[in-house]
């Protein structure tokens, strides 16, 4: 456990950096520091392995002071990610990973073992260990970094806005991994970010800093979209707090229907699930294995010979996927985004389950609300 008791960050001449923090962090969890840019989020993390020194007040890891701990053997013990990978431009990738390893006398041969290993844990391929950080994308390096971060094992895993600078789907791949990478691991992980998206979409528990250095709220994700406690919590998080709540209400309730499908490229017009009689409808296409590929309009999908039957029917994008167990948000996504107001649901190997429909999904979150379910 990371304990903060009465911490403060003063520098000379200018309001605290961080005020009076008291905070402790559940071991075997991901902790979320999130807050606007000069509230203490980035300055409290780097107090934990002493790249910066506390004012006053103290920190312990573990029941022990860091105060006592020599910095370089504390930041040894620990796991660093920074906003840019940091990595050694004139080593390969498996010597970056490895640096923390031959800092801790590891034989080089053990360490290059571990560090091909932990490349593959951090989705990348042996071929990648040769390349140096320049022939990486960012995506790429910033997962040689967080495999450099674990390669001596750490408890604990400090993460400084690792993933701001990556665009926003490489940014999406790669919370995800983290999160497996939890899962497999049960690491201690505090995360900077300023984004409450992510904050709570990653955090066990979250912390809004405001400004000033203080700490104005420490929960659930769940809790801080539901009950933000004073004006500034609630503005930050946002007036669509209730939208984002609903990534912790399981859509589980949501029915599940039948839907027409085709198979694509289309070889003959022929819909494996029947249609209402004189009412063509969009129609979902599929791969070989049953796997949607999009959608076609009910103009498209009349047939040859039907009033309005196109040429060349062409696909329309389908918008988002929903999961079996995934919340009532990703239901509500599904339907919004697919141009023909049907969800689609997929099984754990992607392939069609059905679809869901708007009406029904937003019943299902009335029902929440009302607490029905």
């Amino acid at each position: 456990m990371v304990e903060f008791q009465g911490v403060s960050k003063i520098y000379p001449g200018q309001p605290p950096a961080v005020d009076n923090l008291n905070l402790s962090v559940e071991s075997g969890k991901i902790t979320v520091f999130v807050g606007p840019s000069g509230c203490g989020k980035t300055t409290s993390l780097r107090m934990i392995n002493r790249m910066v020194e506390p004012t006053s007040g103290s920190i312990t890891v573990g029941g022990r002071n860091v105060g006592d701990i020599p910095a370089p053997e504390l930041r040894r013990s620990m796991g660093y990610v920074m906003q840019q990978a940091g990595l050694l431009p004139h080593r390969t990738v498996v010597d970056n990973v490895a640096t923390v390893l031959r800092l801790n006398k590891v034989p080089r041969a053990q360490a290059r073992q571990r560090s091909m290993e932990l490349l593959e844990t951090v989705g990348l391929s042996a071929a990648m260990a040769k390349r140096y950080p320049n022939q990486l994308s960012g995506g790429q390096q910033q997962r040689v970094g967080v495999a450099r971060a674990l390669a001596a094992d750490p408890p604990i895993l400090l993460m400084d806005e690792p993933f701001s600078a990556v665009d926003p789907v490489v940014r999406a791949e790669l919370q995800h991994e983290l999160l497996r990478l939890q899962r497999e691991l049960d690491k201690t992980i505090i995360f900077v970010t300023h984004d409450i998206d992510e904050a709570t979409l990653l955090g066990d528990r979250v912390a809004v800093f405001a400004v000033g250095g203080r700490v104005a709220q420490y929960a659930s994700p769940e809790e801080i979209l539901r009950a933000p406690v004073d004006d500034f919590v609630a503005n930050f998080v946002g007036r669509d707090r209730g939208f984002r709540r609903l990534s912790f209400s399981s859509g589980a309730a949501v029915p599940v229907h039948e839907v027409a499908t085709v198979a694509w490229p289309r070889k003959h017009d022929d819909v494996s699930s029947p249609r209402v009689p004189g009412a063509p409808a969009w129609v979902l296409a599929v791969d070989a294995e049953d796997r949607p590929l999009g959608w076609l309009s009910p103009a498209d999908s009349a047939g040859p010979g039907r009033p309005g039957a196109a040429v060349s029917p062409s696909l329309v994008p389908g918008g988002s996927l929903f999961h079996s167990g995934d919340p009532l948000r990703t239901a509500l996504d599904s339907a919004l985004s697919s141009p023909s107001g049907l969800g689609v649901a997929v099984d754990d190997e992607g392939r069609v389950a059905g679809v869901v429909k708007g009406p029904e999904v937003l019943a299902a979150i009335d029902a929440v609300r009302e607490g029905k379910n």
